[in-house]
């Protein structure tokens, strides 16, 4: 039975690891912020540029783009460290994955022809890397656009919803949320969830890589990605007062796996 299952850190089938971020890492950057997510650790920062790629201008409408990197010491061994002339796919591909979930929920024409950056860098990952800057990202999209809001930068929010990311794996019967490398590697399929707040979705990846699994237990993963994604939610509902225009430092904040009720 799922409900016996007990993993890593004490965790039941139905728990995301435990979750903490700090915010303003950077002095810099509109928004950014440090998520940790177990042991999976990633930096998102964004940043507003007053110009547009070429294939935009004159149009009046505005972009975002992602760009996703994983630092040298991320790994058990060292990787070769990128550079823009010199991604690998894998980060190329989940660069244009965070980038395009995330102008899913946001209104490109009220932002007049300006670019939002959105900068992802891992520095250490223990699995759900892509999903975790997902989350980070659009936690630090969220607080940006309100400081813009204050400055005067936009004259209405340019956000329709708010979106999030988990993972989901199956090992026989039994379905794991949140997973960490050691069961990503070992669950007969996994799949990666890009949820709203109202229960739409955004984008599913995934595949079955041991062996085929049935619709109706896809549907069970979906509903189970839904309450992982209601735990990383309650870390946007931060009072509008604490978004100022003026970044002072917020608080660290955790949720611990035996804290969380899904």
């Amino acid at each position: 039975m799922e409900t016996k299952v007990i993993r890593n850190q004490g965790r039941t089938f139905d728990q995301i690891r435990p979750l903490n971020i700090r915010y303003d890492v950077f002095e810099y950057a509109s928004a950014s912020v440090f998520l940790e997510l177990g042991k999976t650790k990633v930096l998102c920062a964004i940043t507003l540029q007053n110009s547009v790629p070429p294939f935009l201008k004159g149009k009046k409408v505005g972009w975002l783009t992602a760009e996703y990197s994983m630092l040298p010491a991320a790994t058990h061994m060292r990787k070769e460290r990128e550079s823009a002339v010199k991604q690998n796919g894998r980060s190329i591909e989940i660069s244009r994955l965070i980038g395009r979930v995330l102008r899913s929920v946001v209104s490109l024409d009220q932002l007049g022809e300006r670019t939002i950056v959105v900068d992802c860098d891992v520095v250490q990952a223990d699995g759900g890397t892509r999903t975790a800057c997902i989350s980070g990202a659009y936690i630090a999209l969220k607080i940006a656009v309100e400081r813009w809001l204050a400055l005067g930068k936009i004259t209405s929010t340019i956000l329709r919803d708010d979106i999030a990311a988990i993972s989901v794996g199956a090992k026989d019967d039994t379905l794991l949320l949140d997973l960490d490398f050691s069961e990503d590697s070992s669950v007969d399929a996994d799949f990666n969830f890009v949820l709203t707040r109202s229960g739409n979705l955004v984008e599913l990846q995934g595949s079955a890589e041991q062996k085929p699994i049935a619709w109706h237990q896809v549907e069970k993963m979906r509903l189970l990605a839904q309450k992982g994604v209601e735990e990383i939610f309650k870390m946007t509902n931060k009072p509008q007062e604490q978004l100022q225009s003026t970044k002072q430092p917020f608080n660290s904040i955790r949720i611990r796996s035996d804290e969380t009720s899904l």
